[in-house]
């Protein structure tokens, strides 16, 4: 069975950081770009940065762009996201997703996805 499983999620006050992690389990990420989407109390599910299969392609929606990372270690099958410089409008749930192999990041959302993760929440706040 194919799975993505999100951590490092919890409460962090406005300019502060986490790291999220994406783990798969059943597959091997090698093969699929992989992207962070989030979504917010209350609005629709938007994306957030998107890696190729190699690592050498990331793009970042412009809300996060020069306070992410997103990065890979596919020795451990697994993505993250750094996120720094936290803001209260970065609270959401982010999931990861895993894009089908023939496919890619287009800008920064993952097509064809294949495997999403059951999310893990972001609360910023004072």
């Amino acid at each position: 069975q194919l799975q993505l499983v999100e951590s490092g999620g919890g409460l962090v006050q406005p300019g502060g950081s986490l790291r999220l992690s994406c783990a798969a389990s059943g597959f091997t990420l090698d093969y699929y770009a992989i992207g962070w989407f989030r979504q917010a109390p209350g609005k629709e599910r938007e994306g957030v940065s998107c890696i190729s299969a190699s690592g050498s392609g990331t793009n970042y929606a412009d809300s996060v762009k020069g306070r992410f990372t997103i990065s890979r270690d596919n020795s451990k099958n697994t993505v993250y996201l750094q996120m720094n410089s936290l803001q209260p409008e970065d609270t959401a749930v982010y999931y990861c997703a895993a894009a089908d192999p023939s496919a890619g990041c287009s800008g920064y959302v993952p097509n064809g996805l294949v495997v999403w993760g059951q999310g893990t929440l972001v609360t910023v706040s004072s």
